[in-house]
């Protein structure tokens, strides 16, 4: 029996490894639920609750085609172990995963494990990111040639003897609970949907509103949790971008800067999942290593607290945290400054800020997290030192306070004109401190306080020799040229449009 194992592709369209094994022989489509995944410390409810969705979709779909998906409870190679037992098992085969830690040792512990029975484990690629890369050289080319391939068809399948086995619930994972009413809807049905909608009528002002906690709601693709596990295909949906370019006239310059920006935002989820594949510390250590006492390893609880639920006295941020928190999914400029403001401002050690919107974010991917964490924090050493000012921000972002006022009514009572600066408003004594916290940091002292820390250990001698090495291992060669002759201010950031962020 072929086994495919599925894990962060949760779909039968271009899905490598279920076309192969349906060409090897009978297939027993499976799906492990992990019980000590599911307690790791970057582990929620919404996360699971997405992925309930998807593979309740995914059985359907599986079933159409004449083996409906095997769902089993328990660690991966006493499931498979299981599977000998009972002469199901003659190859096993599944998508390459760049996952966490845990996934990453767990990998391996399988590998091991069919390497000791003779059981043979086909690993193919998902998506735009390469094992054992020996350099970044070339990278952008072998992407686009990789994407511009054939999806692989969905294979018909023929049926097999088992029992399809129950979807458990969060509850019986022992998650805990999570309000989360706005989280985005899980199955490849919603994800098609959402992939339609923005190529066809939200995507237009993609460019323009991206940077909006308001427009981007809507401008913004929303596909980054279909991506991030596998519903859709980035082959399929790249393909389906390039398709609405061509379709385009040459007029419609509106739409092609949309599309055009888009494609590049789909490079960079591989580009930066290519960092943790390629360097698995990147999760757990600074990158660049003079930065390892900067920070207190343990965070301050009381900032920690206030930051995570919103209470920070600063509204725009807090209003930002407490959509997150309802919704799942922020747009990129405002979740960099959520995890500036808790690394400078709040000179918390980016780990901890880190799980936690880890576990906020429905799209949770951690290549790509992990290593943006670490470069809103600036400890990669090679990325521009980004001190979002949250009280500018606000006035840029949300200059209305549409915003502010969805996520923060207990400023009801505060004059627009005051509502970013709620402490300069005449009846500030009546709000702040009772209905509204008071600012727990002066964000024009701690961010200059940060900076000079920060610039202190870039001034250091042997800051540079370090700086380089992680530009030639990680950095894109965008601009490589000029790169190489100012290692340490350059920054890959720097080719992302996002404009200025004082």
């Amino acid at each position: 029996m072929q086994v495919v194992w599925f894990k962060r592709d949760l779909r039968v369209v271009d899905h490598a490894a279920l076309a192969c094994a349906a060409q090897a022989g009978p297939v027993l489509p499976l799906y492990v639920v992990e019980p000590d995944l599911w307690q790791q410390p970057d582990a929620s409810p919404r996360h699971w609750g997405f992925i309930a969705q998807t593979l309740a979709e995914l059985r359907e779909e599986l079933g159409r085609l004449g083996q409906p998906l095997v769902v089993r409870q328990g660690a991966v190679v006493d499931i498979l172990e299981g599977l000998t037992r009972q002469g199901a098992l003659s190859a096993l085969w599944s998508h390459e995963e760049t996952g966490n830690g845990w996934t990453f040792r767990r990998d391996q512990q399988v590998a091991a494990w069919c390497r000791d029975k003779g059981v043979p484990w086909h690993e193919l690629q998902n998506h735009g990111v390469w094992r054992r890369l020996q350099s970044r050289d070339g990278w952008a080319t072998r992407w686009d040639r990789l994407m511009a391939q054939p999806c692989a068809s969905a294979p018909h399948l023929a049926p097999v003897e088992s029992v399809p086995g129950p979807i458990p619930t969060a509850r019986d994972l022992c998650l805990g609970s999570d309000h989360c009413p706005g989280r985005q809807t899980g199955g490849r049905r919603a994800g098609q949907e959402r992939l339609e909608s923005f190529l066809q009528q939200r995507g237009e002002q993609y460019q323009r509103a991206m940077s909006s906690p308001v427009e981007g709601v809507s401008a913004c693709s929303r596909l980054s949790p279909y991506l991030a596990w596998g519903a859709v295909s980035m082959r399929e949906v790249t393909q389906a971008n390039e398709a609405r370019r061509r379709a385009l006239p040459p007029a419609n310059k509106t739409w092609r800067k949309s599309l055009r920006s888009f494609s590049g935002r789909l490079h960079w989820h591989c580009h930066f999942i290519q960092k943790l594949e390629d360097e698995p510390r990147v999760e757990f250590e600074n990158l660049h290593r003079l930065y390892d006492d900067l920070r207190p390893r343990t965070p301050d609880v009381a900032r920690l607290e206030a930051w995570e639920k919103g209470e920070t006295g600063y509204p725009f941020l807090d209003a930002c945290m407490r959509s997150l928190q309802a919704t799942g999914w922020l747009n990129f400029r405002m979740r960099a400054m959520l995890m500036a403001v808790a690394s400078y401002h709040l000179w918390l050690d980016w780990r901890a800020p880190g799980l936690h919107l880890a576990r906020m974010f429905t799209d949770y991917e951690p290549g790509i997290h992990w290593s943006q964490v670490q470069m809103q924090s600036g400890t990669t050493g090679i990325n521009t030192v980004r001190i979002y000012n949250p009280v500018k921000q606000g006035f840029d972002q949300d200059p209305t306070g549409t915003f502010i006022r969805t996520w923060l009514p207990e400023l009801a009572q505060i004059p627009d004109q005051y509502l970013h600066e709620p402490w300069a408003a005449d009846n500030a004594a009546e709000v702040i401190g009772h209905d509204y916290p008071e600012r727990i940091f002066d964000h024009m002292a701690a961010a200059k306080a940060a900076r000079e820390k920060i610039w202190e250990v870039r001034h250091r001698p042997e800051f540079r020799a370090q700086a380089e090495a992680i530009v030639i291992k990680h950095a894109s060669r965008k601009n490589r040229s000029r790169r190489k002759a100012t290692a340490p201010k350059r920054s890959d950031q720097l080719s992302l449009p996002f404009g200025e962020t004082s």
